[in-house]
């Protein structure tokens, strides 16, 4: 019954089958990003945030063959500059310009604690995932797989973290340029949240996990929410390690192609009970936003 009705899924949600634009993720130490700009990895600690100029300083360590250990200004997003805080460590990738201005990108937090618990909550999943084999797609019926990622702020969000709460989850990724997909899916997420608010329905947490976490980190996805003007009380937008995201996305059954520059993929929104069950399905972004509120339930 699992397996012939992964394939009607399947079948059904590739009607909805989306192209997105992706740039090459493969990366040396120095890596030749257009004819003029080149990126280089950097590993360091913040000093300060200065977020009227969108820049940070950085005590930055050895950056081989292209420049030792100092502390220096680099320019940043608005995301990144609205999450960095003086003593976190991140790694990145720096730009250099001709005008001996320097920029980071691709900022991810670099703690130890962090980066050890998202490799133990990928390493689990990846075993989960791998144990359930053809029987990896989950059914109406069975729990949320456990995960570790993190959210838009940079923080480590557990999956535990919903224990008790309903949650509303679907996957999108922030620069989908196809109207009816990932922006059709966000905005219906943020109706969805507005009427569950006017319905009184309190112990509700809206998730959106990245398919494309080697562009949207946790700044990128900050930017993301903020642009719109989303509620983050109780909507998260989740990315992390590339096999974490792949074993989500193979245990919801959502179907993800990387074709060169192009992310071909198709569309799932669950909802997810107090206990951690999943108790409602919509593939593809058709859906009506009071449907699944209909279907919470009211403290």
């Amino acid at each position: 019954m699992k397996t012939s009705a992964l394939i009607l899924t399947a079948g059904l949600v590739l009607l909805a089958l989306g192209g997105c634009g992706r740039p090459d993720t493969s990366a040396p130490a120095a890596v030749s990003a257009a004819p003029t700009e080149k990126r280089y990895f950097l590993t360091g600690e913040v000093i300060a945030v200065d977020p009227l100029r969108k820049v940070l300083i950085v005590q930055h360590e050895e950056i081989p063959g292209y420049m030792p250990a100092m502390t220096m200004e680099f320019q940043v997003s608005a995301g990144d500059i609205a999450n960095a805080k003086p003593g976190q460590r991140i790694r990145a990738e720096m730009i250099p310009s001709d005008q001996d201005e320097f920029r980071l990108e691709k900022i991810w937090p670099d703690d130890r604690a962090a980066t050890a618990a998202l490799a133990a909550g990928a390493n689990a999943l990846r075993q989960d995932t791998m144990i359930r084999g053809r029987g990896v797609y989950r059914e109406v019926g069975e729990e949320l797989p456990a995960f570790s990622l993190f959210d838009q702020s940079g923080a480590v969000v557990q999956s535990a973290r919903f224990r008790g709460k309903q949650v509303m989850l679907n996957f999108i990724f922030t620069r989908c340029p196809v109207a009816t997909m990932c922006p059709a899916s966000t905005l219906k997420m943020m109706e969805t949240q507005r009427l569950a608010k006017a319905a009184g329905v309190l112990n509700i947490e809206f998730v959106s996990i990245t398919l494309d976490p080697a562009y949207d980190t946790p700044g990128v996805l900050k930017e993301y929410a903020g642009a719109r003007g989303i509620d983050t009380s109780n909507f998260s937008f989740l990315t992390g390690p590339e096999s974490a995201i792949k074993d989500l996305l193979a245990q919801f059954g959502v179907i993800a192609a990387f074709e060169g520059a192009i992310i071909k993929h198709t569309l799932a929104t669950v909802l997810i009970d107090a206990d951690g069950r999943i108790i409602h399905r919509a593939d593809g972004s058709v859906w009506e936003p009071g449907d699944f509120v209909a279907r919470m339930r009211r403290p």
